[in-house]
């Protein structure tokens, strides 16, 4: 079986940039990155998918309602839109995760598409073996989806020009990159991927 590779630019989104409800420093320095990744996979006519954190009002994600977090993405405000500057193709497919008001899902395997299929089906479906992920945040969604993927035997590829973190406590976004790697995912920035 011949190895297909796929890109998953995760949560590109309004309040995980600077000005956002959960703003991560820098955190739109990442966008155009993963533009330059998104056209390369593009013009391989390999599978883009692109995630979001699409909450609900109300959900125990949040800090009101027991949760980490300050309220941020929720469905259909400004805040859950892409960044106004990421660029992906209409084929591309937009996976929601963190949907469920009783769950904190960081990970794209708890994402569903618009058809409600689950990214583990769709990574079937078009018979990816091997991963690039880039985008927000590092030590949170990056991170867990990285490891679920190594888990479920796929290749990863960490886009470390392509990443940026929260980092809740200083250091986490190292310590999330370290995890990843020593999990088995490998290193790579848009020089090395051009060779």
């Amino acid at each position: 079986m011949k190895l297909k590779k796929a890109l998953l630019a995760v949560d590109a989104q309004n309040d995980f940039c600077p000005g956002g409800a959960l703003g991560i420093r820098d955190g739109d320095k990442a966008v155009p990155v993963l533009n330059k990744y998104i056209k390369i996979f593009q013009s391989k006519k390999l599978p883009v998918f692109v995630t979001r954190d699409w909450h609900p009002k109300v959900t125990k994600h949040f800090k009101a309602y027991g949760g980490l977090w300050p309220r941020h993405c929720v469905q259909g405000t400004r805040g859950a839109e892409f960044h106004p500057s990421l660029k992906f193709p209409k084929e591309a497919i937009v996976m929601s995760k963190g949907m469920d008001p009783e769950k904190d899902s960081y990970s794209v395997f708890q994402a569903r598409d618009a058809n409600g299929t689950e990214f583990f089906n769709l990574l079937k479906i078009f018979g990816v073996t091997e991963i690039y992920i880039g985008g927000l945040a590092t030590d949170y969604c990056v991170k867990y989806t990285a490891l679920d993927a190594l888990g479920a035997g796929l290749k990863v590829y960490i886009l470390t020009d392509a990443i940026r973190g929260v980092d809740k406590n200083p250091g986490d976004s190292d310590s999330a990159l370290k995890e990843m790697l020593s999990s088995g995912a490998k290193p790579i920035t848009l020089d090395n991927l051009k060779k």
